[in-house]
């Protein structure tokens, strides 16, 4: 049996407040405490549903602009909303048929994908 346990996107350094506002705020990802010994390394960890995220400083970042994680979300449309909302593009993509999605950046230029849970 295999299961995915979490995920890790690159950010720069001092990019993590803009990365909780954008993940906890809008997103709505609870953010979860990192082991004590790997704080000093900076960055964040968040979950949803049940899958971690974690957000790790590189020093010589480069945004992830087509490798991307995908998360399924039940409320496609206002999770849609409030990103517009927020200020970051919604890019719909219907090159699959029956799946609705679409693309997004976080606020450092890493590529995320939302898929309507339903399809």
């Amino acid at each position: 049996m295999c299961r995915l346990d979490h995920l890790r996107l690159a950010i720069p350094a001092g990019a993590e407040d803009a990365c909780r506002a954008f993940r906890a705020g809008i997103l709505k990802f609870d953010e979860i405490e990192k082991p004590e010994m790997l704080k000093p390394r900076g960055g964040a960890w968040f979950r949803a549903g049940t899958v971690e995220l974690h957000l790790g400083v590189e020093s010589d970042f480069r945004p992830a602009t087509k490798a991307h994680p995908a998360f399924r979300v039940s409320t496609l449309d206002d999770l849609a909303a409030a990103l517009a909302h927020g200020g970051h593009a919604v890019r719909w993509d219907d090159a699959i048929d029956g799946r609705r999605r679409f693309f997004t950046d976080d606020p450092v230029g890493n590529r995320l994908e939302f898929m309507d849970a339903a399809t």
